[in-house]
């Protein structure tokens, strides 16, 4: 299983919307809202593949944020805030079927989403998709959602070690 600490495993488990940054052409930071999905390891994003410029922005450099910030985009109220770093790879296989793989956790999450899949062949360019599965590196989380409080920090080699 993952390194992250359980309330933050928690807050992406029940974060209807999360912040993906990505580091845009010219440097700067570029922040998408998307639908995160936890396995307990990886943190995966689905991108439509038709003019993405997130997804070229991932392929030019890999490292990205996740932040959960939004208390009004939770399936349920939860405390405190978190921002994970790390780093992102594009699955893009079959733009067709490779996103199915996230499929269960999304449905677990969004059950809406089969609402949608009836509708596949009505909006087929929704659902040519790109997998962004994301690594997480170290994580930032105020249990409180007071950010002017400095963030308990976590990373995976400290997870190991205890």
């Amino acid at each position: 299983m993952g390194w992250l600490p359980a309330p933050v495993a928690e807050l992406l488990d029940a974060a209807l919307v999360a912040d993906l940054t990505v580091v845009g052409r010219d440097g700067g930071p570029v922040t998408h809202p998307l639908i995160p999905l936890y396995d307990g390891e990886r943190i995966y994003m689905t991108s439509s593949v038709l003019f993405s410029r997130k997804l070229e922005h991932i392929k030019r450099h890999p490292r990205v944020a996740v932040a959960i910030t939004d208390p009004t985009a939770l399936t349920h109220p939860l405390p405190g805030r978190a921002t994970i770093q790390g780093t992102a790879a594009i699955v893009e296989d079959d733009p067709h079927s490779t996103w199915e793989r996230v499929l269960p956790l999304w449905r677990a999450k969004e059950p809406v989403i089969d609402r949608f899949l009836g509708q596949r062949f009505a909006l087929p360019l929704f659902f040519e998709r790109a997998i962004i599965a994301i690594t997480p590196l170290r994580c930032l989380y105020w249990a409180d959602g007071d950010t002017s409080r400095a963030p308990s920090e976590s990373r995976p080699e400290a997870a190991e070690a205890a």
